[in-house]
């Protein structure tokens, strides 16, 4: 197990206001609207379900599924209108305290980064940009589900990505089972694909009533890479570079004169 808990941030200018702001928003949703995971009827309402994507219609009735001869019954409620506003607003909710804590540790971390580089407004539309692009492969993937999709891993992935591309020797300091260590970003975020990528596949060819959407994850994460990859060549650096990426200055001791 490896999990990243911080980065190297000494090179920041200061708060990631954006990064700051959906990490908030995401917390209140939880606990306002959400009320802890107890409002079942606007978790359901307001996350994407596939099939009602594909068709355009808001299913308000219980659907039934079978999986490995097993009945379930999914219940459904009334979403927003345009039901496809879903693909934003399943972005801001999460189906427990788990959920929720580790994309938000994940946000924090790697978020400000990628906010300094290209600026708040560019920032936030990158992440919106790969939230939806997540949402659509998973769908694309399973286009019938009645499954409720909903949390921010997606464009949380996309974050991910993009901080790859952009910072790949960035110091991560992360808990590998009982040592704390750290390790290049290259490293510890290869790690995190390379597992989204073994479970993905697992998870394909079979119809799920819950879980990972490890499909979300994989889109997410390869269109924050290839947009952080673009962006970056019509985005001028600012002058904070990468502590990484700074060349080592050797001082030599100035002579003291002897007046």
């Amino acid at each position: 197990m490896l999990l990243p808990i911080a980065d190297d941030d000494r090179h920041l200018p200061g708060i990631a206001l954006v990064t700051v702001s959906l990490l908030v928003a995401n917390v209140i949703v939880f606990v306002l609207f959400q009320q802890f995971g107890a409002n079942e009827r606007f978790t359901v309402g307001y996350s994407v379900i596939p099939s009602e994507i594909v068709n355009g219609v808001d299913l308000t009735e219980a659907q039934s599924l079978t999986v490995n001869g097993t009945q379930y019954n999914l219940p459904q409620a009334p979403g927003p209108t345009p039901i496809y506003l879903t693909v934003l607003t399943a972005m801001f909710m999460h189906g427990g305290l788990m959920h929720l804590g580790g994309n938000m540790l994940y946000l924090w971390i790697f978020g400000d980064n990628i906010e300094h580089r290209f600026g708040p407004g560019v920032f936030l539309l990158f992440y919106l940009a790969c939230g939806v692009i997540a949402t659509g492969i998973q769908v694309a993937l399973d286009p019938s589900s009645v499954v409720p999709n909903l949390g921010a891993s997606g464009a949380i992935s996309g974050v991910l990505g993009g901080y790859l591309v952009l910072f790949p020797r960035n110091r991560v300091t992360a808990i590998l089972f009982y040592w704390v260590i750290s390790i290049p970003a290259v490293v510890a975020l290869g790690a995190w694909i390379a597992f989204q990528l073994l479970q993905g596949v697992g998870t394909l060819g079979g119809a799920q009533v819950g879980g990972v959407a490890y499909g979300a994850h994989i889109g997410g994460f390869v269109a924050g890479g290839i947009l952080a990859f673009l962006l970056r060549t019509l985005i001028p650096e600012r002058d904070t570079p990468n502590i990484a990426e700074r060349p080592s200055r050797s001082r030599i001791p100035r002579r003291r004169s002897g007046r």
